[in-house]
């Protein structure tokens, strides 16, 4: 049962919104403002999801999700849900670059348990 969650968005609110939400419900956070910072974490931290924005400085998600999608090792598949306020034409780009789910921003906990539910496989009140 997984607990580690990497969010990763470059809006210091946005990511201490989510942040808190996950805390709550007792998972790890680990926090990352940049797909650079995002592609380190996963290497270094190894978490159990990612919930990744799209539009970042440094290097925006969906590269940052072909660049841990390329390291990943011995068929381990860290699952990448993608958070955007963009228009539905990121979706196609998105799943092509290896996203598993893609949530709409702003991010309501309704929209995002499910997927925690999913890919965790854990329980949440």
């Amino acid at each position: 049962m997984g607990n580690k969650v990497l969010v990763v968005e470059d809006y210091d609110d946005s990511r201490a919104f989510i942040k808190f939400l996950l805390e709550t419900y007792g998972f790890d956070v680990l926090e990352a403002t940049n797909g650079y910072e995002a592609v380190e974490a996963v290497r270094k931290q190894a978490p159990d999801l990612v919930l990744m924005d799209i539009s970042m400085p440094v290097m925006d998600g969906l590269t940052a999700t072909k660049e841990i999608r390329a390291h990943e090792k011995n068929g381990v598949k860290v699952p990448i849900v993608a958070l955007t306020a963009q228009s539905e034409g990121v979706r196609t780009s998105a799943f092509e670059a290896g996203i598993d789910a893609l949530l709409s921003k702003p991010l309501d906990f309704d929209d995002l348990k499910p997927v925690l539910v999913r890919y965790l496989s854990r329980a949440l009140p």
